[in-house]
């Protein structure tokens, strides 16, 4: 089962609290996220006045093999979570610089779920200290893994 991630998520956005939620779909959109032809990296969600959160700009391409009832690439299709849920994203959405954004798009057992986060977006230098973060971990795992396969005997 393909996985859709939105790798830039990690590198914009400061990631806090995460939730898991059902989507509505249409048959067709099924069997195009289930080849793989979706991406959800511009993609955020809204939560309506009537308590309705919404995943809006996630592209899910048409079915190759569809017909005249084939879906919409970019409607917005509707999340399913616990009201608890919703009123914390509403919260989130409402406060100054926070948004919603989805993670990753899967399939457990044979529902869709969306894996979603309260994020706060990064500025440039936290941006770039991450990056440095970064490049230091990778740097030092490869000094150790040379380190350490260099003198064993089998």
């Amino acid at each position: 089962m393909p996985e859709i991630l939105n790798r830039k998520a990690s590198h914009r956005y400061l990631i806090g609290d995460t939730f898991v939620a059902g989507l509505v779909l249409q048959g067709t959109e099924v069997k195009s996220i289930r080849a793989g032809k979706a991406q959800i990296t511009d993609a955020f969600v809204t939560v309506d006045r009537s308590g309705n959160a919404s995943l809006l700009n996630a592209q899910i391409e048409s079915y190759a093999f569809g017909h005249s009832l084939n879906h919409l690439p970019d409607r917005s299709r509707r999340l399913l979570l616990h009201r608890g849920e919703i009123r914390k994203l509403r919260a989130a959405i409402e406060q100054e610089g926070q948004s919603v954004i989805p993670l990753k798009l899967y399939f457990e057992r044979r529902w869709a779920k969306l894996l979603v986060a309260i994020c706060r977006g990064k500025k440039l230098h936290d941006r770039r200290e991450s990056l440095k973060e970064k490049t230091a971990r990778r740097e030092t795992e490869r000094f150790l893994k040379g380190r350490d396969s260099g003198g064993r005997n089998g």
